[in-house]
């Protein structure tokens, strides 16, 4: 078992003390619960498929696509005469 120092900001502190108070817990097993909590995030994390990155990603209302992405010939002719009105 290791010993460890640890500097905490007082809001952090606060925190702590308050968690201690009510759970009743000591200052270790409070912080030992959140080290295992932390790491259940961080596999649940690392499990994720990037689709269900994508599907976070708020990527607005969309439409403005000229041609979809298989007819990227049309399209690129169609954003040319656009721009240049022909």
């Amino acid at each position: 078992m290791g010993t460890r120092t640890v500097r905490l900001d007082e809001e952090t502190d606060r925190i702590l003390e308050e968690i201690r108070q009510t759970t009743g817990l000591s200052i270790s097993e409070v912080l030992k619960r959140g080290i295992l909590a932390f790491r259940k995030e961080m596999s649940r994390d690392a499990s994720r498929a990037p689709f269900d990155v994508y599907r976070e990603l708020d990527l607005g209302e969309g439409g403005y696509a000229i041609a979809p992405s298989t007819e990227v010939r049309r399209g690129v002719r169609e954003a040319l005469a656009r721009k240049h009105g022909r």
